[in-house]
């Protein structure tokens, strides 16, 4: 399999306890940018309550179209949360330069009464 050259850089958390961590940040794949988004909403009212979420989409090769996957955990509300994860659906043109792209699916079912909630929305520019 061909190396694939990429490009980006670490971040250092600050913090030098034992639960120290670094942040990667890719900047180009294979000599392409590449480019993520933000996504935030409240779900669906189930069960008595909604959560917030938000969270930034993983990168993607810029200038060609695309998806982006996601992936968050919701506010913790009634004693309990639930994880998003999923598939953007393809990039939208916007007049002057930019995109977005649509997003929807249901949490992971939990909760003392087990459910799960409904979401969707747009990221950012």
């Amino acid at each position: 399999m061909p190396d694939i050259p990429i490009t980006g850089f670490i971040m250092d958390s600050d913090d030098s306890g034992p639960l120290h961590s670094h942040t990667l940040y890719i900047t180009s794949w294979d000599g392409v940018p590449v480019h993520d988004h933000e996504f935030k909403g409240v779900t669906s009212f189930d069960v008595g309550h909604d959560h917030r979420y938000a969270g930034t989409t993983e990168p993607a090769r810029s200038g060609v179209q695309h998806t982006h996957r996601y992936m968050t955990i919701t506010s913790f509300d009634a004693r309990h949360r639930h994880r998003i994860r999923g598939v953007t659906g393809p990039a939208i043109s916007l007049p002057g330069g930019g995109h977005y792209h649509e997003f929807r699916g249901v949490t992971s079912v939990d909760g003392e009464t087990p459910h799960s909630h409904r979401y969707s929305g747009r990221t950012s520019r």
